[in-house]
């Protein structure tokens, strides 16, 4: 009876004799170990048994949830299996992705220890949420719990709770499946429970955290081509003049960025008149002396010869398209276009012209260049992307002597008037660039420092927990169709 005992179950549910109550050891092995705990078996079962009544009618609803989940479950395996059939059209990953939290095709996925730790957390809190939901259900049927055992299989954690089988065998169907499904439905409460924490946590931090405004930088890598350009407690403002206020609009502005740069380089091969160029591109309005002494190159067939320290654009005079730099041949065969190369930095300070910029305050109008000026715009290279990034510094020395910890949706002017961040462009590949800092949508009201990181870690707790939790249910509400059987 001792061999049994400790023989390895990956059952939610398991049955020792009532012998086990007096004598518990733990089970270390190469591949297996386990703590057990006794010392909860007594106030839970007084709390099961004070409470019966209500516990009974609230594990009720859980049988109706569980055999929900049943239902849903069957149609998820026979949705994917359709799919490895390719009887169904359409994304594959979508359930994975909505139910599981995760996506197969993951930009850079890995697994940090950051992420493992939440992970480890995540799967502690959930499957003891559900174990606890079939101690406390047992013994709202008057079951005591024998024991409680925390294990870890290889390097998957879990825990179980001991049942005495022969009482379990005299209960009705119905309480006995009360009992099998209770860990279920806790899982189902503790995703509800997070999911509303998650939605009222911005409402819940208010007095501490600003939320929404513009995302503040926690992380910056050494390795991220945005080092040194950006520092923990930066305020992105904007990406090429469109606002950002979380990292949702982060990512989904260099979605679209990448969208418009990829049909810009189809205009730009196919379209050899100056401002029919210019005026669907973003440019910057450059005075004529300035083209006049800047290098001049030849561009052909996408590659460049300007310095490392200057950058290459293509100048048009607006009123005048017939002074246009872009010069073609007749068969088309062998296009040349002299640019001009300039230094980048002092560029994006002048006033733009095109109508490539869609920002708050432009409405998507086209704005044209004096007589005097030229309509530059940079010249589109392949694999690289040409964006200008708008960022505040409001924990910074100066803008904590101006009192300025949050910016209008002014933007970019307001914050170089008081010289509390700046403009700076960034040419390369963008979707690196994105995934390459680590952002957040609370900035702390009162300096930056450690609590910074809380509202992150408090999300990521939050998100990890119910997922897991969901995914605990919905595995677990499986082994309803047996109990189901045995009815």
């Amino acid at each position: 009876m001792e061999g049994d005992r400790h023989k390895l179950r990956f059952s939610p549910l398991r049955a020792p004799t009532r012998s086990s109550r007096t004598s518990l050891s733990n089970t270390v092995s190469c591949c297996y170990c386990d703590y057990k705990i006794s010392a909860l078996n007594t106030p839970l079962y007084h709390f099961g048994r004070k409470q019966a009544k209500l516990l009974r009618i609230w594990f009720s609803i859980g049988v109706g949830f569980s055999l929900t989940a049943l239902l849903g479950v069957t149609l998820i395996l026979v949705w994917e299996f359709g799919n490895v059939l390719h009887l169904f059209h359409g994304s594959s990953d979508l359930s994975s992705s909505l139910l599981f939290g995760f996506s197969p095709q993951v930009y850079g996925s890995r697994l940090s220890v950051s992420d493992a730790g939440y992970l480890l957390l995540s799967t502690l809190i959930s499957v003891s949420v559900h174990e606890f939901g079939h101690s406390i259900a047992a013994a709202s049927e008057g079951i005591p719990t024998e024991y409680i055992a925390i294990f870890l299989a290889v390097l998957f954690p879990g825990a179980l709770v001991a049942l005495s089988y022969e009482l379990l065998e005299e209960l009705q169907p119905f309480a006995a499946l009360r009992v099998y499904c209770a860990g279920v439905w806790h899982n189902a409460v503790c995703c509800a429970v997070c999911a509303l924490v998650l939605f009222l946590l911005p409402l819940i931090l208010s007095p501490f955290y600003i939320h929404g405004e513009s995302p503040m930088v926690l992380d910056v890598p050494p390795t991220s081509p945005l080092s040194g350009y950006l520092s923990p407690g930066d305020v992105i403002v904007s990406l090429d003049g469109k606002r950002i206020h979380n990292e949702q609009d982060w990512m989904e502005i260099t979605t679209v960025l990448i969208d418009e740069q990829i049909l810009q380089s189809s205009n730009l091969s196919k379209s050899f008149e100056g401002l029919a160029i210019v005026h669907r591109m973003k440019g910057y309005c450059v005075p004529t002396t300035v083209i006049e002494e800047s290098k001049e190159m030849l561009f052909i067939e996408n590659q460049s010869a300007c310095p490392d320290d200057l950058t290459g654009f293509v100048a048009v005079q607006c009123f005048n398209s017939s002074k246009s730099d872009i010069v073609s041949n007749e068969d088309g065969i062998s296009r040349r276009q002299r640019w001009h190369c300039l230094n980048a930095r002092d560029v994006v300070k002048l006033n733009k012209c095109g109508d490539g910029w869609v920002t708050e305050i432009t409405k998507g109008s086209s704005r044209l260049c004096s007589q005097e000026e030229y309509c530059v715009s940079p010249v589109p290279l392949p694999g690289s992307i040409w964006v200008e990034i708008t960022f505040a510094s409001p924990y910074s020395p100066e803008c904590l002597q101006l009192g300025r910890n949050s910016f209008p949706a002014s933007g970019a002017s307001d914050i170089s008037e008081h010289k509390c961040g700046g403009t700076f462009v960034f040419v390369g590949d963008l979707i690196s660039m994105a995934h390459s800092v680590r952002l957040t949508a609370y900035q702390p009201r009162w300096g930056f420092s450690f609590s910074a990181h809380l509202p992150n870690i408090l999300e990521k707790s939050l998100m990890c927990t119910f997922h897991v939790s969901l995914t605990l249910a919905l595995l677990n509400s499986l082994p309803v169709h047996f109990c189901l059987l045995c009815m």
